[in-house]
């Protein structure tokens, strides 16, 4: 996805050239809604690099808050192409720190994906063994990091269709099968309710199988759509399709014409075919079905450094228009839905660090492009419940509280300690409650909310106030209440008005608050 295959782009024209010579294929699918809600109601995607190349490197934590999903780029092979055993090592990072930074996008709503593949990431499963190794590796990795799901990005010569396979319904090349049933197993491993799984294949291994389809063709690329076999038998837990709309030669749409990268009919024309669906090859036997709109992303360079085809913004929002709204360009009209599809599902960029090195062109521009289409999804999600309240001090008339953050599916505003009749709010995971009797059992409930004001379940800590006794040597951090005794340089002090105390306001320092008895 990078700066990619230079010497495959370098190839193209070639390939066209071979595949003029190609026979044609298809198939027949129906979609099956996914079960689990969208992220938002439209999405932005964006791929963070796990190498510096140049675009600058970026903790997790610090990536822009306009993006909703984080796709960690790449996990690799680590025993070579045909193993399928897939490692990963966060770069220039401890192991605790990346997962705390994976937690933290987490706790704002984000969803974080490892994808695999890439443009150094061959990865071809030709065995059982090389599947199971995918699986297991797979597995590892993502509960080892706590990673929402997983990003198929493979390329180069990942994937490729025997001499022969030429229904796409029922593929029979090895690494097209193994592929299959290893992503089916890893989710129902997790769960469809809870795992993303995504795809980002260039438009070679995906509309160029409108013209060409690499097991039925003469003398042609044999990887010429080979993604179409694994989409169409995955549509029913596919989250989202991510064409990589970059580093692409001319493509064919359903006008049967050529459309070139960088424009806007190039984006509604590929998005169109995923959408609409085509016959394979052209050939009305072998129909690939479209997906449905919440199912496709488009996919574009963040500038002009991240890969051949960047697209302006206002070229972006032309294609946007027609896709959502059906303002139809005047060099293509949609052949699935002239009115438009405002349930398209949003916006992939390669990536998160060339946009950061561009000024955050395009998470700014498209961010507010999608914002702007529709009111925000409702929130109706709470916190999940604070954690480990513990009592950090107490005297006879305060008690100080700490607990671990809740999380939350759009981020957690503040907290509030309840007790008896009284209560105290609180932006932080600490709060000192002062004004309270000695010797005095007292039960304090924490809750999380959030902006939209929903509120977490409560978690119960009981705590006895100190017997009163003599006056208590002051201490920073603490909630003094009118009349409170204290101690200080061998003099005693009593409070004159409720604070919580800190730091340089020892009693000599503020007589505003301290009266010397």
């Amino acid at each position: 996805m990078i700066l990619k295959r230079i010497a495959f782009r370098k190839t193209w024209s070639m390939v066209l050239i071979a595949l003029t010579f190609c026979f044609l294929i298809q198939g027949f699918g129906a979609a099956v809604p996914k079960a689990h809600a969208a992220v938002g109601s439209k999405t932005m995607v964006g791929y963070w690099h796990n190498f510096d190349n140049g675009s600058g490197f970026i903790r997790l934590r610090d990536v822009s808050p306009k993006f909703d999903v984080v796709n960690v780029a790449f996990a690799e092979p680590a025993a070579g192409a045909t193993n399928g055993t897939i490692g990963f090592t966060p770069y220039n990072y401890t192991e605790a720190d990346f997962k705390a930074d994976v937690a933290y996008l987490q706790s704002q709503g984000k969803k974080v994906l490892i994808s695999i593949g890439g443009a150094n990431g061959q990865v071809q499963l030709a065995s059982a063994q090389a599947r199971d190794n995918f699986v297991a590796s797979v597995t590892a990795i993502i509960e080892k990091y706590g990673f929402d799901g997983l990003d198929v990005d493979f390329e180069g010569h990942s994937l490729y269709l025997n001499a022969g396979d030429t229904d796409f319904k029922h593929p029979t090349t090895p690494v097209i099968v193994n592929l299959i049933s290893a992503l089916r197993t890893i989710n129902d491993h997790f769960g469809t309710e809870s795992f993303y799984l995504t795809m980002a294949p260039e438009t070679f291994f995906v509309q160029l199988g409108y013209s060409f389809y690499g097991g039925s063709c003469i003398s042609c690329d044999n990887r010429a759509g080979a993604y179409l076999p694994v989409i169409d038998a995955t549509r029913d837990v596919l989250d989202w399709l991510q064409v990589q709309n970059y580093n692409s030669g001319p493509i064919t749409g359903l006008d049967d014409q050529f459309h070139n990268m960088g424009t806007a009919d190039f984006h509604v024309a590929m998005a169109d075919m995923v959408l609409t669906g085509f016959p394979v090859a052209k050939n009305p036997n072998r129909f690939f079905s479209g997906l449905r709109p919440d199912q496709v992303v488009l996919g574009l360079p963040a500038n002009a450094n991240a890969g051949g085809g960047f697209t302006s913004v206002s070229e972006v929002h032309k294609a946007l228009d027609a896709l959502i709204k059906g303002v139809q360009l005047p060099g293509y009209t949609m052949r699935g839905n002239a009115g438009g599809y405002p349930d398209f599902r949003g916006m992939m960029t390669w990536s998160i660090n060339w946009d950061r090195f561009n000024q955050f062109e395009f998470s700014n521009s498209h961010r507010a492009y999608l914002d702007g289409l529709s009111p925000p999804m409702p929130d109706s999600v709470p916190p999940t419940a604070p954690s480990n309240v513990i009592v950090t001090s107490q005297t006879a008339t305060s008690v100080s509280l700490s607990w671990t953050a809740s999380t939350d599916n759009v981020g957690v505003a503040g907290y509030t300690v309840s007790y008896g009749t009284g209560s105290v709010t609180v932006s932080g995971t600490s709060a000192v409650i002062g004004g309270l009797t000695p010797n005095t059992s007292y039960r304090f409930t924490v809750t999380a909310r959030d902006a939209a004001g929903n509120l977490s379940p409560g978690t119960v800590i009981a705590v006895t106030t100190d017997a009163q006794g003599g006056a208590q040597a002051w201490a920073p951090n603490v909630g003094y209440t009118s009349g409170d005794e204290v101690t200080y340089g061998g003099k005693t002090y009593v409070c004159r008005q409720p604070h919580t105390s800190l730091t340089g306001w020892e009693p000599p320092n503020v007589p505003a608050l301290w009266q010397m008895k």
